[in-house]
């Protein structure tokens, strides 16, 4: 997990490492591969291993759940159609959200919002999902669902999963490895049970006003 204050540069970096910004100095690797070195072709078929849930779930307006869930297959893989929907309706089905493949995003509460958006992000079974405030938004409970469907699925697939949030319940509920920003620098690095005794007064403050987020 990623944490940090609003404007710590959380979404960028987990941006860069999707390729979504060009880095200007360093690298990005995966599996000794230095992604942001491959060429057009190249990045696109890393993309593939990829799934992205963007902050507010970043849904196609005009397009139903379905489509949106779609939209990665047509294109990245050469199924036929009916191939794609089965994905598609085994994905839904995996998010418990079976039967809503006609809905419009604007039919959908934000914990639905969410879950259609994981449901496109694992469409490709990617090896590295990558979350951005995933429940952010949503009330307690409803994060709570996304928190544990988002670890459900990582167990599952064996994804290296990424969670970028500052909600504190989150990182004490599935965290396992977390990174602490602060102006734009790694701060502090840790497991969720050294959190607790962390002597970093800059993460310390962190923490205590996190508290009184949600």
């Amino acid at each position: 997990m990623v944490i940090g204050q609003s404007g710590s540069g959380k979404t960028v970096l987990l941006k860069s490492i999707v390729g979504l910004h060009e880095v200007e100095k360093g690298d990005i690797i995966f599996d000794d591969i230095v992604f942001n070195k491959l060429d057009f072709a190249d990045k696109k078929e890393m993309r593939q291993q990829i799934g992205m849930l963007f902050q507010g779930a970043a849904l196609f307006d005009s397009m139903t759940v379905e489509e949106n869930i779609l939209f990665p297959l047509n294109m990245f893989t050469t199924q036929s159609l009916g191939e794609k929907k089965d994905r598609a309706n085994f994905c839904l089905e995996r998010v418990n959200l079976a039967g809503k493949n006609a809905l419009y995003p604007a039919e959908l509460s934000g914990g639905m919002k969410k879950r259609v958006g994981i449901a496109r992000a694992i469409a490709m079974n990617p090896k590295y999902l990558f979350c951005d405030e995933p429940n952010s938004g949503l009330d307690p409970k409803t994060a709570i669902v996304i928190d544990e469907l988002i670890h459900e699925l990582t167990v599952e697939y064996q994804t290296t999963t990424i969670v970028v949030t500052h909600d504190m319940n989150s990182v004490m509920g599935i965290g396992e490895h977390i990174i602490f920003l602060h102006n734009g620098q790694k701060w502090w690095e840790g497991t969720k049970e050294e959190i607790i005794t962390s002597k970093n007064v800059e993460l310390n403050e962190f923490i205590f006003a996190s508290k009184f987020m949600k």
